[in-house]
């Protein structure tokens, strides 16, 4: 089999990452080579390939779903928000300054050549490329310009199948709408629908389908029932909106009060803990939802000093410093910026981040941080604690520096790699290291430890974290081989077996 497809999505959020995901399993499976694309993602969860390129974390696993090694070029463009209005642009793994949205309207014709000649790379080295859009085809408003949608397969030769989200409700309005807003060179490269996350007897949708396809010639050519959650990298912002929860009982395990930053990235770093028997997982925005946890967890942003603002103000700093000076304080994590955040001060002499040139950190670990022009990203490993390894990758900007008197929480690695720190207790603790949950001895040795200074009652699992992700994408992978007119789809993608130039 050769050729290519797209698969587009009503909105941002329902399904596109999924159906890319189980059809490159499906491919995989086949023997067929099979490489994920996405031209423009906007994303603020990333992951590092090899070669120390930044990529999507979706497309990080949709190319561990095709068994490819992630590169570049599965995801030649980046954004990574900085505010409502700007972002950083990422252009083949490397950052490539910040830009606001009016600009970055005009930065798209530059943009296009780059997105068409990675698809083209790899068409010309896999069998088959499954391409993923981004928010939906029909914004009318952005069509001039658009590098990753209908513009893309308008370009390249491809069909497209669109997918729409029944739990949303409107499904039927927001197909036929989609279509129908479309410009004809445009909608006529949409040949197919999939109706994602249904419920129930697929009965009970009577005639619809076939009352759509009659509306506007378009066969719907699936319907993929709803899986529940999955556990996978998230990729849009509305998958990251999770909800505040109440501390749970403290019989019922570890309680880990993830907070939820305004410009949070990488949150895939809880992912791991949130398969764990025994661990509950809870986003907190608040001061009023923190309650008692045994971990708290600040993870990576993109705005790290705007952030440390927001815990100021949002009375989190307070209630953290409340909860350390307890008869029984918890352990606290900080990853890349949330470790940033702990030192004595933050420095941006370039206005790298903030116009602010110094601000003050919460104080809790002996070191402090300078923002510099160049990012860092890197994958690394051998990083030990207490006789445990762990790896994972760096993306940050901020180069953490140590204070005389800083503890280490990692061994082992080289000088400006990894950095990490913990205080006196132990129960305040950072690294620069994202990923590091992932490693399976490390996070079961760690939870461990927590469990263990908190007094609570919590066995190792034996849990792999590796086994679980894997076995997700084989249940989205047998849901679209049992829900979705699979002969239909391939007759599709090997349409546009002979890569369009020009």
């Amino acid at each position: 089999m050769r050729g290519a497809l797209l698969v587009c999505g009503t909105a941002s959020d329902v399904g596109k990452s999924t159906v890319v995901t189980g059809l490159c399993r499906l491919l995989a499976r086949r023997g067929v080579a099979v490489a994920p694309f996405k031209g423009q993602n906007m994303s603020l969860n990333s992951m590092v390939t090899a070669d120390g390129g930044e990529i999507g974390r979706a497309q990080w696993v949709q190319a561990v779903a095709a068994r490819a090694e992630p590169e570049v070029a599965m995801n030649p463009v980046l954004l990574k928000p900085t505010s409502e209005q700007a972002a950083q642009v990422v252009v083949l793994g490397r950052a490539a300054g910040v830009e606001t949205a009016t600009h970055d309207q005009g930065s798209k014709a530059e943009l296009t050549p780059v997105v068409d000649e990675a698809l083209a790379s790899l068409r010309a080295r896999f069998d088959v490329v499954l391409c993923e859009g981004a928010g939906s085809p029909a914004e009318i408003n952005l069509l001039r310009h658009d590098l990753v949608n209908l513009g893309l397969a308008r370009r390249a030769g491809l069909p497209a199948v669109l997918v729409g989200d029944i739990e949303r409700g409107g499904v039927f309005a927001h197909l036929y709408g989609t279509v129908a807003l479309l410009p004809p060179e445009l909608s006529a490269s949409v040949k197919g629908f999939v109706i994602n996350r249904f419920r129930g007897d697929r009965s009970l949708l009577g005639t619809a389908p076939v009352d759509l396809e009659a509306r506007c010639g378009v066969p719907t050519l699936g319907v993929l029932p709803h899986l529940g959650p999955l556990g996978l990298d998230a990729e849009d912002s509305l998958a990251l909106e999770r909800p505040s929860g109440p501390s749970p009982p403290a019989s019922a395990g570890l309680d880990v009060a993830a907070i939820r930053l305004p410009h949070l990235s990488n949150a895939t770093d809880l992912d791991p803990l949130a398969v764990e028997p025994g661990v509950h997982v809870r986003w907190v925005g608040h001061a009023g939802a923190l309650g008692q946890p045994d971990l708290v967890v600040l993870g990576g942003t993109r705005a790290t000093v705007a952030d440390l603002q927001w815990l100021r103000e949002s009375g989190l700093a307070g209630a953290f410093d409340a909860l350390c000076a307890g008869p029984s304080p918890p352990v606290i994590l900080g990853i890349c910026g949330g470790l940033q955040m702990m030192g004595s001060s933050i420095d941006d002499p370039d206005g790298v981040e903030t116009s602010a040139r110094k601000t003050r950190g919460l104080g809790w670990l002996r070191l402090h941080t300078v923002f510099e022009k160049d990012k860092v990203t890197r994958l690394v490993g051998a990083a030990v604690t207490d006789g445990v390894s762990v790896s994972g990758y760096e993306v940050r900007h901020g180069c953490v520096l140590p204070e005389f008197g800083r503890r280490r929480w990692f061994e082992g690695l080289e000088r400006d790699t990894a950095l990490s720190a913990r205080n006196v207790e132990g129960t305040v603790v950072g690294t620069t290291l994202h990923g590091l949950f992932e490693n399976d001895g490390f996070r079961s040795w760690f939870l461990a430890d927590v469990a263990a200074r908190r007094g609570r009652d919590w066995r190792l699992s034996g849990v792999s974290y590796a086994a679980a992700r894997e076995h997700q994408i084989d249940r989205i992978a047998d849901a679209c081989e049992e829900h979705l007119d699979l002969e239909s789809i391939w007759e599709l993608v090997e349409s546009a077996a002979a890569p369009v130039h020009g």
